[in-house]
């Protein structure tokens, strides 16, 4: 990867991690797998809501899906997200 194409996708990754939406769905995903209507109900968000925003979640690699029977169920795409969100937790709430 070229190093503009580097610094984009850097961008883009920060792009989706600034929507408060997503963040509190990272976070919640990072106890394990979970449906949409599980993340909707904890979030008190409409389910076509949830699922707008795991799309795009989905498309930049930070969730994952895997198909159980009819449910589809969603979880962090691997350890980097988790340690992203934990570190720059840490970052802004340091004193």
């Amino acid at each position: 990867m070229k190093e503009h194409e580097e610094f984009q996708a850097v961008s883009q990754f920060f792009k989706i991690l600034s929507d408060p939406t997503r963040l509190k769905i990272l976070m919640f995903l990072k106890e394990g797998e979970r449906n949409v209507s599980a993340i909707s109900d904890t979030l008190a968000m409409e389910q076509s809501a949830v699922s707008h925003q795991l799309k795009l979640l989905r498309d930049n690699r930070l969730v994952k899906a895997r198909r159980d029977g009819k449910a589809m169920l969603y979880s962090l795409d691997d350890q980097h997200v988790l340690d992203v969100l934990e570190q720059t937790f840490r970052h802004v709430l340091h004193q």
